[in-house]
């Protein structure tokens, strides 16, 4: 008899810890209502004076009509890989279900890649990376163009880029070739 209402006390002081473990600390209402009218409380801006938004303008002015300095004409380059390429475009068969949507849930739209799934371990999704054709036949296509990377291949490719084109006739006549795919930092 003495052993049930000793379970009933140890199961009840086990629910109410859980719960009391389980309840996010709060900061006190005074601190949270304080945050909320501070946040809703509009404030004007501090209007420049006359004067001072005249200076900033002569300033503009002057720091336009100065020569600016060349800009970097090559982006700094990151890692490089030699790898397949081919093409496609968006049709059924040459893609799942959706066949406009990318793997990271873009678009398809030109300049988007996609990936082998191993590359895809040293060219994440988001990486920004240049093209060079190792034939030579499209090098002016490729030339300052910068591909990003937001698809996937099928399981099955390995050490292979797919470039999407927007028509079956341009996937065709890029046909299999030999590419140099470099990441732009």
């Amino acid at each position: 008899m003495s052993q049930r209402p000793l379970n009933w006390i140890r199961a009840a002081a086990f629910a109410l810890l859980s719960t009391a473990g389980a309840t996010p600390a709060l900061p006190a209402s005074t601190v949270a209502s304080d945050a909320v009218r501070d946040a809703l409380t509009v404030r004007p801006p501090a209007a420049p004076a006359p004067q001072q938004a005249a200076q900033n303008r002569a300033a503009a002015i002057a720091q336009a009509q100065r020569p600016s300095q060349p800009v970097a004409v090559t982006p700094i380059r990151g890692r490089s890989v030699v790898a397949r390429s081919t093409a496609y475009n968006s049709l059924p068969n040459q893609t799942d279900a959706t066949p406009f949507i990318t793997a990271t849930g873009t678009r398809t739209r030109p300049g988007v890649i996609a990936l082998s799934r191993d590359l895809l371990r040293l060219f994440p999704y988001g990486t920004r990376v240049m093209i060079e054709d190792l034939s030579g036949r499209y090098s002016n296509m490729l030339r300052g163009r910068v591909f990003i990377v937001e698809d996937t291949m099928a399981a099955r490719k390995t050490n292979s880029v797919d470039i999407w084109m927007p028509t079956r006739t341009e996937a065709l006549n890029w046909g299999a070739r030999q590419i140099r795919i470099t990441a732009i930092r």
